[in-house]
């Protein structure tokens, strides 16, 4: 199916097989910018024309998909006309021009756009339009590079009519659109995976965490109703947030640094460093759960458990973190507890300081309520969480796979230095 290129021609935008073509985007295809209807005229929305902005287009394109059909908004046909708008034909390629640039869809019904999108509709009948999704995807960091503006950054109409690209012959272009279509479907299909697992794991976080695994007596507590058998506790009863230590004899600590810390994730990774590079930091321990104290980490759920398995001596941790040492609760399950909304926006709320730079206190982390089944329960609980967790980190593992070999294969095939037979 594919063979290596090795007969090559020099061009002004790199080399490329002799039988391919270098062709300015405006001989391949009809551009047109859209503009918006009045917003202030009634009449010119909430009709039946789909109406693409960029942020329609960034929607699909942060999920792999290619096609867009539903849009935010739609206008009428008085909205149409009211600007002189034209219709846009199904399967031509819409480029976001304004603000964010570079990102691409492909409309399966007629739509209207407005001034941050241009269409582009294909004028010859050797355009493959999923062909040059994927390889205007590609030049998405050139655009960029040629976008201007200080309030905020666009690419122009004229600018962007004379960027050259590469015309293989039509049966190729079909053929590397297959192939980067077939990874696609793959990416969206795990992405549903993804999307239904994680909300699986939120329905079972709302059960288990407030109503336990077989429970028929409940009581209303400060906290909520949870089971009877449960207690309320304040975290500081359970735990302790470890203070920090002098750390002088050893030539190499284990560190971890914010962005090791994951956001989904169960353990946190680390770094083995030299003690003298780190100047400052948090004293840990092995199955210390490290919650993030500072905006917008907390906020967006940084939290790990330390590995038991750390091949240094001594661990140590960002400043920006509470070490939470788990003394009479299972630290996994409060792991989910501090992960659970109900909880963890409670020390949001009580975040204090500057904008940008505002933090949890310790005081607020140590009266935290948490509710406390037993021990056995708790380990219940946890298990089937971390089981789901287990699941998606399978699928994530299996996302980022794909993206790399799609990233691959379009820096082959792009360029022709892989060709396809």
């Amino acid at each position: 199916m594919f063979y290596k290129e090795t007969n090559f021609k020099e061009t002004l935008i790199g080399n490329i097989p002799k039988d391919w073509e270098v062709v300015k985007i405006d001989k391949l295809f009809d551009l047109y910018k859209g503009t918006t209807p009045s917003t202030k005229v009634k009449k010119y929305w909430n009709g039946t024309i789909p109406f693409v902005t960029p942020s329609d287009i960034t929607k699909i394109s942060d999920m792999n998909k290619v096609y867009l059909k539903i849009t935010e908004k739609c206008i009428t046909e008085e909205g149409l006309k009211s600007k002189g708008l034209r219709l846009i034909p199904k399967n031509s390629l819409l480029f976001t021009s304004r603000a964010t640039i570079g990102y691409l869809a492909i409309n399966e019904v007629e739509v209207a756009i407005n001034q941050g999108v241009i269409s582009l509709i294909p004028k010859h009948t050797n355009v493959n339009i999923a062909f040059f999704y994927y390889l205007l995807q590609k030049l998405r960091g050139h655009f960029e590079n040629l976008a201007g503006g200080s309030t905020y950054r666009e690419i122009s109409m004229s600018t962007f009519s004379n960027v050259e690209v590469f015309l293989p012959p039509l049966e190729e272009q079909q053929k590397i659109a297959e192939i980067l279509s077939t990874i696609d479907e793959a990416i969206q299909k795990t992405n549903e995976i993804i999307a239904k697992t994680e909300r699986l794991k939120k329905g079972l976080m709302q059960e288990l965490l407030t109503k336990g695994i077989g429970h028929k007596e409940f009581k209303d507590t400060e906290i909520g109703k949870i089971p009877k058998e449960w207690e309320v506790v304040k975290l500081n009863e359970v735990t302790e947030i470890r203070s920090n230590r002098v750390v002088s004899r050893f030539d190499k600590v284990a560190f971890i640094p914010m962005e090791l810390i994951p956001d989904s994730g169960i353990f946190v990774k680390y770094e083995v460093r030299p003690k003298e590079k780190v100047k400052s930091f948090t004293y840990c321990e092995r199955g210390d759960l490290l919650l993030a104290k500072i905006t917008p980490c907390l906020e967006n759920g940084k939290q790990g458990i330390v590995p038991e398995d750390i091949s240094c001596d001594i661990v140590l941790a960002t400043t920006e973190v509470f070490p939470i040492h788990c003394k009479r609760i299972d630290k996994l399950f409060l792991f989910y507890v501090l992960k659970f909304p109900q909880f963890r926006n409670r020390i949001i709320a009580s975040m204090t300081g500057t904008t940008g730079r505002q933090r949890a206190s310790r005081r607020t982390v140590e009266n935290l309520k948490i509710p406390l089944p037993p021990t056995l329960e708790q380990q219940k609980i946890a298990e089937i969480l971390s089981t789901v967790d287990k699941k998606l980190e399978i699928e994530r593992n299996e996302k980022a796979r794909l993206e790399r070999i799609k990233q691959g294969m379009m820096n082959l095939l792009l360029t022709g230095k892989i060709r396809v037979r």
